[in-house]
């Protein structure tokens, strides 16, 4: 009987930006003959999505919220909780490595794993390093980034750091084959999202900067915009009052083909968003999160920015006359949107996946 092959434990914050590159990395791994596990927290349930796993774990987890003593309290509290229960499950499972991608809830099993001295690496997918991964850094074996800068890394922990590039999944993979569409003619296509749980700032400033842009133009737009279920219906009023396509929906399964499609994207810029755009080649109009701890998506949209992919919006500076204006301008010079695509594209990674497995193999020693 030939022995089992070697197990690899991922650790992965349950919404897409955590679980996508998570996934992408379970199918190269796959490809070499090992088993993948997923460790996750309760919300992945709530996606329902299929992950390339041969069991799901979940394991107890909170994020720091609060700076009050009650709310430090619960939450020191679940991450014990959750240390535990990982310490446990990993000496039933006894992994080759584990793997973390970032967020309070990979605390617990990359804590555990550095305990029980199994080998460990934690992928950075942003360009300035969050939290609980600079916390979990100095006991890892091993450190995967998203970009090749991290802004802020010490000496000690960059001596640790290899540049993999962000893993996409295999429908990004798939949907960046197709060449960008030059916008001179015909249907112009406008995606818009705000990362996997929605944005209510793009529901509020999107449909009122529609309305703003000339009838002609209007009358050329095709838009696809994911919004919060709560707003659907005031979203899918204003379009239908201004005679605009579109298409409205809580969640695009197949939103990369839809961004293949595009000829801009209007989005927040969390690090699956930007790989995704880059490994594609579209342009883009970023708003970061305004209001993230670490602002890793305004380092983000910065990168892409630099590469000359994309546009940076803050988001207070981010209303219908100020998008308008950029939609109108983007449009109306077809010529600049397409090397836009091209300079995305150069600033993309698409082979990451394989890179980051190849990382954990060495790192596991299989």
């Amino acid at each position: 009987m030939s022995d089992p092959a070697p197990l690899v434990l991922l650790a992965a914050g349950g919404t897409g930006g955590h679980l996508f590159p998570a996934e992408s990395l379970a199918v190269a791994l796959s490809k070499h003959g090992l088993t993948v596990d997923l460790a996750t927290d309760e919300r992945a349930t709530r996606y329902g999505m299929s992950f390339p796993a041969r069991a799901t774990h979940i394991i107890p987890s909170a994020t720091v919220r609060g700076r009050d003593p009650i709310s430090l309290a619960r939450t020191a509290a679940l991450l014990s909780l959750g240390t535990m229960k990982a310490w446990s499950l990993l000496g039933r499972l006894r992994p080759a490595a584990v793997v973390g991608f970032g967020g309070y809830p990979t605390v617990p099993p990359l804590l555990a794993a550095a305990w029980r001295s199994i080998p460990t690496v934690l992928h950075e997918q942003n360009g300035i390093m969050g939290r609980a991964n600079r916390f979990l850094a100095p006991r890892v074996t091993a450190i995967a980034t998203g970009f090749r800068e991290i802004r802020g890394a010490s000496p000690a922990l960059t001596a640790k750091m290899s540049f993999t590039g962000n893993p996409v999944r295999p429908q990004v993979i798939a949907a960046a084959v197709a060449p960008y569409a030059t916008a001179d003619a015909g249907a112009l296509r406008l995606v818009v999202f705000g990362g996997s749980q929605g944005a209510m700032i793009m529901s509020r400033v999107v449909p009122a900067a529609i309305e703003r842009l000339d009838a002609a133009l209007r009358s050329r737009l095709h838009i696809v915009q994911q919004a919060r279920a709560e707003d659907l219906d005031r979203v899918r009023a204003t379009y239908a009052r201004l005679e605009v396509a579109a298409e409205t929906a809580a969640f695009f399964p197949d939103l990369p083909a839809r961004i293949a499609a595009a000829h801009l994207i209007v989005s927040r810029s969390g690090a699956s968003t930007v790989a995704e755009l880059a490994a594609i080649g579209r342009p883009a109009i970023l708003v970061p999160l305004p209001h993230a701890l670490d602002q890793d998506q305004l380092a983000n949209a910065g990168i892409l920015e630099q590469a000359g992919g994309a546009i940076r919006i803050d988001q207070a500076a981010f209303t219908p006359e100020r998008l308008a204006a950029e939609i109108a301008a983007l449009y109306g010079d077809p010529s600049r949107l397409a090397t836009m695509a091209a300079k995305a594209k150069s600033a993309g990674t698409i082979d990451a996946a394989d890179r980051l497995a190849d990382l954990v193999i060495k790192t596991a020693g299989t």
